[in-house]
């Protein structure tokens, strides 16, 4: 009697990006909006042992925190599937980010134009580990509007580096910023090195 060879299914690729910013700057909200899935988060309410110590300018209307990560899914095809991990965004929960972007493709910086100077410890630490990123600039309502030469002027970004507008509440838009993530990276490790 012969028995058929069961085959292993074949698991998809895991793609790991992270969604990294300043307090208050969308990441939750992106991670939310493009998810296949209810994603994970781990909000915690904002109490009045944060005053003094989280600041609210331009977010007073801010109630809760992501404490560890936002965890989210997209799958692409058969072979593919993102992975979405939203940071913390304030300096207290920073010890979590060397474990979050541990083998990540690369990293979207969400900016807030209200509070920009917000995006220089993401665009820094993505630098020091050599991992691709991009700036979205978070189009929240009643925010200063500026073209995108003036934001890679003020967040001292090179050309190399994408920066798009998004609105981090709709899915097609967050969809074009993973996209453009994507991509980015593809063409950098496609690069011969010293280049």
């Amino acid at each position: 009697m012969a028995f058929a060879r069961s085959e292993r299914p074949r698991l998809p690729t895991a793609i790991k990006i992270l969604i990294a910013g300043g307090f208050g700057a969308g990441k939750t909200t992106m991670v939310g909006a493009v998810s296949e899935t209810r994603p994970l988060r781990t909000e915690e309410v904002l109490t009045d042992r944060s005053i003094g110590v989280d600041d609210l300018t331009s977010v007073e209307a801010k109630r809760t925190t992501t404490v560890a990560m936002d965890f989210g899914r997209i799958t692409l095809n058969n072979d593919y599937v993102l992975y979405l991990f939203g940071t913390p965004g304030q300096e207290r929960f920073w010890f979590v980010w060397d474990e979050l972007a541990e083998g990540a493709l690369g990293a979207v910086i969400l900016a807030d134009t209200r509070r920009l100077a917000d995006c220089f410890p993401s665009v820094d630490y993505f630098e020091r580990r050599g991992t691709p990123f991009v700036v979205a600039v978070n189009c929240f309502e009643g925010a200063p509007t500026f073209e995108l030469d003036e934001v890679r002027l003020a967040l001292q970004l090179g050309p190399d580096i994408p920066i798009v507008m998004c609105d981090a509440r709709k899915r097609d838009s967050s969809r074009e910023v993973l996209i453009t993530l994507v991509k980015h990276s593809a063409r950098l490790r496609a690069e011969p090195v010293g280049s």
